[in-house]
């Protein structure tokens, strides 16, 4: 159950931040309340694909039609490009003024004084249609440095054409198990006589995995303070059940894994139709729908008890940089872009599913198959608190994981020594970066 990338992963961006940023001080300490009465050009930067940048750019020249007084000079780059570029220019104090935002990079941006303080711009940044754990995610030390674009939650993607295939019931998601997930997933291996297996792969490639398992133990990753509260028990405890899943046939095997993690969400095991049961986010659907040309269904994680461990994951933010000279007209952007209702039908579901509760509402008018259940999926998905963003120096945790996890796997190191392992590593780095 793994093939979760929301995102490449930036190793040499992960490298570069705790250095280039260190030279950063903090800024945006005035009131962005009244718009400059003379003409100001906004820079404007994000990552993504081509046709990311050409949605847009639609929404950029509505709002230059609105603001004709305001010029938007937009930038975009492939995710690890935009890491290095973006640590680059904010530590020279010549960072764009508007900026998209990872929940791994948030709080190394916040705690260096790089991002401004949405809260000094009320007045012209409606955030009232957002509910709190939405709002939560763009905090750090209570401080909203940061909105949601867009959210969403973490789920079992089933091919329910398989399911019919060879027999096999679909779950009641509501009262299902993890030894229900493992008994289900190896019924599908069975019965197919091992043509596919029941699920793509074993827990513990991704943060949203690990915190996911915490919470239903009762713990957290990360606590208030930012230091890792993960116990190394939990962590080696859904690593031993991964290996359980391997072992009797259910998942993939640890080397279909690997490859998967190359060859990406649209073409892994899953999309190519040799697995049945993937661990992603609802998000994910209008993807996979389309690489499978399948029925699919999202449902709900199974549970351990009855802690409601799910959560928000944003899909990225909308930030504003301290070092930017017009917050108020920046803001105005950000307010274009989440609150305009004609910005949220041209942009549709590109960067998630709205957070703004209001943009959703209007978009779930037009939203039709995969993007429509998905949408629908989110407001039935019971969620706990949001948890704590990933603290300065954490956001390398996910390459760590997947060296661990793939010494887990491969039996290359025990479940015990690479949970301990692993979380004295993270520790050291988050330490390193106080």
């Amino acid at each position: 159950m793994n093939t979760r990338s929301l995102r490449r992963t930036a190793i040499g961006a992960v490298a570069v931040l705790p250095l280039v940023l260190t030279a950063c001080s903090g800024g945006g300490t005035s009131s962005a309340s009244e718009l400059s009465g003379e003409p100001v050009t906004l820079r404007v930067t994000w990552w993504g694909s081509d046709s990311r940048a050409e949605l847009t750019n639609k929404a950029v020249a509505a709002f230059e039609k609105k603001y004709p007084k305001i010029k938007i000079k937009g930038q975009y780059k492939d995710w690890n490009g935009y890491w290095d570029a973006l640590a680059t220019t904010t530590a020279g104090k010549d960072s764009p003024d508007v900026v998209q935002m990872d929940e791994l990079y948030l709080a190394s941006y916040a705690d260096r004084g790089a991002l401004y303080d949405l809260g000094k711009a009320q007045k012209l940044l409606d955030t009232s249609t957002f509910d709190d754990a939405s709002l939560a995610t763009g905090q750090v030390d209570g401080t909203q440095y940061a909105l949601p674009i867009g959210v969403g939650v973490s789920s079992v993607i089933v091919n329910t054409d398989l399911f019919e295939k060879y027999g096999v019931a679909l779950p009641d998601d509501t009262k299902w198990t993890w030894n229900d997930y493992a008994r289900i997933a190896k019924e599908l291996t069975d019965k197919s006589g091992g043509r596919i297996h029941g699920a793509a792969g074993a827990p513990g490639f991704y943060a949203g995995d690990v915190k996911y398992w915490a919470r239903q133990q009762g713990g957290e990753l990360f606590d208030e303070e930012g230091n890792v509260s993960l116990k190394p028990e939990d962590l080696a405890g859904m690593w031993k059940y991964g290996l359980g899943l391997i072992a009797s046939g259910a998942s993939a095997q640890a080397s279909t894994m690997v490859e998967d993690l190359t060859a990406g969400l649209t073409a892994g095991s899953f999309a190519t139709g040799k697995t049945a049961m993937i661990s992603a986010y609802n998000t994910q659907l209008t993807a996979l729908q389309q690489a499978t040309s399948a029925h699919l269904k999202p449902l709900r994680l199974p549970r351990l008890g009855d802690t409601e461990a799910n959560f928000f994951k944003p899909s990225m933010y909308w930030a504003v940089s301290s070092q930017s000279k017009h917050p108020a007209e920046a803001a105005v952007f950000l307010d274009f872009m989440l609150n305009e209702p004609a910005t949220a039908k041209l942009l549709k579901t590109d960067r998630g599913i709205p957070a703004n509760k209001l943009m959703l509402a209007h978009l779930q008018q037009d939203l039709t198959g995969p993007d429509k259940a998905a949408a629908d999926f989110m407001t039935t998905v019971p969620q706990g608190a949001p948890p704590v963003v990933t603290p300065n120096g954490g956001s390398g945790i996910e390459p760590a994981l997947q060296r661990y996890a793939q010494e887990v796997y491969f039996k290359k190191t025990s479940p015990e020594a690479a949970a301990k392992a692993f979380v004295k590593e993270l520790q050291s780095e988050i330490d390193a970066a106080k």
